[in-house]
């Protein structure tokens, strides 16, 4: 189930959306706009929902299945993350009904994703769910970290 949530949050929702909408806008413009609207939605709002409202309820997932932590006592700690995640995912799927939320949240998601991956990618010790995390957080924040600068143009 995680890989599924991972593959559906971070590529397969968000191309099936960009390009149902593309198909009635035009120009680069449109592009920008419509990548930011979908990627903020799926890849920040859905998945980190999704994670966070996970953290918060099944703590022991994160600590022991992802980071390899197999100390109850780090519970409390997974928690806080989930708190987080839980926090910018509504925003991100607010930013499905508030558009003017999407670039700022293109923003916050993909230097979280983005500083998460590098921290993944920091640890030589990472098992295959920790290596999927760090490669669908990296490729997150490089999609919403260039929608946001290339909107700055």
């Amino acid at each position: 189930m995680y890989y599924a949530i991972i593959v559906l949050t971070m590529v397969v929702a968000p191309l099936i959306s960009i390009g149902a909408e593309l198909a009635t806008t035009t120009g680069l413009g449109g592009f920008l706009v419509v990548t930011t609207k979908w990627f903020a939605f799926w890849a920040v709002g859905v998945r980190l929902l999704l994670a966070g409202v996970s953290q918060i309820l099944r703590p022991g997932f994160t600590a022991k299945g992802i980071l390899g932590v197999d100390d109850p006592r780090s519970h409390v700690l997974v928690q806080e993350l989930g708190f987080a995640n839980s926090a910018i995912g509504l925003a991100g799927l607010l930013s499905i009904v508030f558009s003017i939320w999407a670039l700022p949240v293109a923003f916050i998601g993909g230097l979280f994703l983005g500083l998460a991956g590098i921290n993944h990618m920091m640890r030589p010790e990472r098992n295959l769910r920790e290596t999927v995390a760090m490669i669908s957080d990296l490729w997150g924040a490089a999609i919403l970290l260039a929608v946001f600068v290339l909107s700055l143009f």
